[in-house]
């Protein structure tokens, strides 16, 4: 049973001027004989922690999910028998402020949520006994008392005084007749629905490379820039207060959280306090205490110490406690380049640090489910990682954002910012692409199920907005490009999306079954199509909009030339334009997914991984130059946010060009898998694998002179082709093999 009977400890919340503490919430109840069955559901407005009989079993860091509670309700579902005894038994709950008083998010208007309220609980403990069922909800007999955590935000940080910690709060064996009754909470009327997403949890422990003072502080330098909490271990006299900042990065040497801050640049922010990522502890001075933040978690390499010694500032002092969902692996990929291995480890780090339910443009300063960036990365991230599940919940709370007209929010879940700026095509096309992904790479058309209805409304309000070029210019464009003035108009990028997505949804809705659906879809892109090369091409030199690198790749990648001489030429235009930049890259977000792709597919693989790995900006190599550790914001080497997985992409080019891991090539059989490797000079190997619905391929290379050692693991339920790359050939001469596990030798021939 999923309870609507929500209660509250209080009507107050949390906000800049006030304290108002977490409460912990207990239910006792009489057992006379241990059950025959009993199971838990739990909702929480925003996150809570679950105790059983004075034992935690929260099966989930932020539980139970990030939602906005009037379109979707989340639940986690507990089988509690066994934790059950005879007699006394109490189900304790601290209860934050999670998306419910997300005060600290005042930029995307979470602060103004018109479901903002103190934090809310709902359960049901159904239990049978002798055949009969017993049902207890949330109620008036629910006691509460406030916690040790006086003062929490899901985007600022933690207030934790140790002083109000009670014993056994969750046990059976506690006094709690001075504890308050719950009040009467108001119900949200949101669609409820069970969690089955994969939790978060501590996945890895880091300890400090180096600790030095920093005035009256001490920073603590754990060597990776990464997403978690810190643990404070100390011990010390009661109500000293600890302070740990988490940062990114150092400016001059000085420990500094300015790239994290909005309230020097947002007007909207202008003199609002400068706090984030803040964990604050007073000590209760009894022994060695401990303490990791709760209902929040932090992006940092850094963190500064303020309130301890210079005695007390060792090693053990603080652990990084490195902290995501808990994704399946299902791929990899390494080579013997120093510069490609460290940028796909950043990449991989990006990507799981910012998968906190679901995927996150940053680990601090927003935390906030962009779906453009969602987009952007749902390929490598299917490559690498099983998060399908995931993707299924989030966009099940995608589509509940869609508003009557079938625009959709760039921001999910959102309280209502994110509809008259950051979306568009270009973004939304996440409810198009990650099931694609799915279905493409797993066979799997769950996930469009899940959108399909959403889908056709969106269709159908993009139509409202085309404009009399039968052309679409209504979100955002190819975003952070190195300069304004390098980014193709937005009539293109818009309009070549959004023909993309009726293209892959057209593909979708027929294998669902769907015809008239894949109809409407296919006569939308067909016309879009039209329109673009109608109104954005010259077809005498193949320039598609003003020939800028982005605008020609991405004619190239999605399909907008009509024949290969066409394409021969756009990409003259293309190589042309990156000599123009002298080498660099000057596409945004949106083109890069495109750039790399064609410049390999058309023989200029030194290039493209030239562009890549230099360190003169605008390139991924300014990254390394810095030393950043994961994939930043920012191509040109501007600091902002130094946890960014919007240009990931680079490791599905990776996987699929330096491994030749072509899987589904034709979209129509996901058992077909051919394997077309490239060997750009600079990579002396490369090895990886990637986990298909049918078995694993395992790829390992290496040059021995001229040539290439092959070796191949291929599962016997996939079919599919080894082809040769332009200036190798098998040692037979042949360009194509069926792809059968071995080893092979690829000789050069030019």
């Amino acid at each position: 049973m999923l309870s609507k009977k929500f209660v509250s400890a209080t009507l107050e919340y949390s906000d800049w001027e006030r304290e108002v503490p977490a409460p912990y919430m207990r239910r006792s109840f009489e057992l006379a004989s241990i059950p025959e069955c009993a199971t838990l559901t739990v909702c929480a407005l925003g996150f809570y922690r679950l105790f059983v009989n004075g034992q935690e079993i929260t099966r989930t860091r932020l539980a139970p999910y990030v939602t906005n509670p009037d379109q979707l309700l989340v639940y986690d579902l507990y089988d509690i028998k066994d934790r059950l005894t005879v007699g006394k038994n109490t189900l304790g709950f601290i209860l934050g402020g999670g998306f419910q008083n997300n005060f600290g998010g005042f930029i995307w208007l979470f602060q103004e949520a018109p479901f903002r309220s103190a934090p809310k609980l709902a359960f049901a403990l159904e239990y049978v006994t002798d055949g009969e069922k017993t049902l207890i909800e949330a109620d008036e007999n629910v006691l509460t008392h406030p916690s040790p955590i006086v003062w929490d935000d899901f985007r600022v940080g933690v207030r934790y005084d140790a002083r109000a910690e009670i014993a056994d709060w969750a046990s059976p064996v506690l006094d709690d007749g001075a504890w308050a009754h719950a009040i009467r909470a108001l119900p949200h009327e949101g669609e409820r629905v069970i969690s089955d997403v994969t939790p978060i949890r501590v996945r890895k422990e880091r300890h400090p490379v180096a600790i030095w003072r920093e005035g009256d502080a001490f920073i603590y330098d754990f060597g990776i820039n990464d997403t978690g909490l810190t643990r404070l271990r100390i011990t010390g006299e009661r109500g000293r207060k600890i302070t740990v900042l988490h940062g990114e990065t150092l400016i001059d040497g000085k420990f500094s959280q300015e790239n994290l801050l909005f309230t020097k640049t947002n007007k909207k922010a202008v003199g609002m306090p400068a706090f984030t990522q803040r964990m604050e502890y007073i000590l209760r001075g009894e022994g060695e205490e401990s303490y990791s933040a709760d209902f929040t978690y932090f992006g940092f390499r850094y963190a500064r110490v303020e309130g301890i010694t210079e005695e007390e500032a060792t090693p053990e002092l603080l652990t990084y406690l490195v902290m995501s969902t808990d994704l399946a692996p299902r791929g990899e990929f390494s080579t013997g380049n120093t510069a490609i291995n460290t940028l796909e480890c950043m990449s991989r780090r990006a990507t799981i640090s910012n998968f906190q339910h679901y995927p996150l443009d940053c680990p601090h300063r927003e935390k906030n489910g962009w779906t453009g960036d969602a987009a952007l990365s749902a390929e490598q991230t299917m490559l690498r990682f099983d998060p399908t599940a995931n993707y299924r919940l989030w966009l099940h709370a995608m589509c509940n954002t869609q508003n009557r007209e079938g625009a959709i929010s760039c921001i999910v879940p959102t309280s209502g910012w994110g509809y008259e700026w950051g979306n568009g095509p270009a973004w939304d096309r996440a409810m198009i692409e990650l099931p694609y992904q799915a279905y493409r790479l797993r066979g799997d058309l769950s996930l469009m199920k899940v959108v399909e209805t959403s889908v056709m409304k969106y269709f159908a309000y993009l139509k409202t907005r085309l404009n009399v070029r039968g052309l679409l210019a209504i979100g955002l464009d190819d975003w952070v490009a190195p300069e304004n003035a390098y980014k193709p108009p937005l009539e293109f990028t818009d309009s070549t999306v959004t023909y993309d997505m009726a293209r892959k949804a057209a593909l979708m809705f027929r294998a669902l079954g769907k015809e008239a659906e894949a109809r409407y879809a296919e006569d939308f892109a067909t016309e879009l199509r039209a329109a673009i090369r109608r109104e954005l091409l010259d077809s005498e030199t193949m320039t598609f909009a003003r020939g800028e690198q982005s605008s020609q790749a991405m004619a190239v990648y999605y399909g907008l030339c009509d024949s290969e001489e066409e394409k021969r030429l756009a990409v003259e235009v293309l190589v042309s334009e990156i000599n123009r930049h002298g080498g660099h890259m000057s596409v945004g977000i949106l083109g890069h997914k495109a750039l790399f792709r064609v410049l390999s597919e058309y023989g200029y693989d030194d290039l493209a991984v030239n562009m890549i790995v230099r360190e003169d900006a605008p390139s991924y190599g300014v990254m390394l130059k810095e030393g950043y550790t994961c994939l930043s914001e920012c191509i040109t080497g501007k600091l902002q946010s130094l946890n960014h997985h919007m240009w990931g992409d680079i490791s599905a080019y990776f996987m699929e060009y330096f491994l030749g891991m072509r899987i589904n090539p034709e979209e129509c059989d996901v058992k077909r898998a051919d394997i077309a490797p490239h060997f750009p000079s600079a990579l002396p190997s490369a090895r990886g694998y990637h986990l298909t619905p049918f078995g694993r391929i395992d790829v390992t290379w290496e040059r021995h002179g001229e040539n290439i050692h092959f070796t191949l693991g291929y599962p016997g339920e996939t079919t599919g082709s080894i082809i040769a790359p332009d200036g190798y050939a098998f040692a037979a001469g042949e360009k194509v093999k069926p792809a059968k596990p071995g080893t092979y030798t690829f000789v050069k021939t030019s």
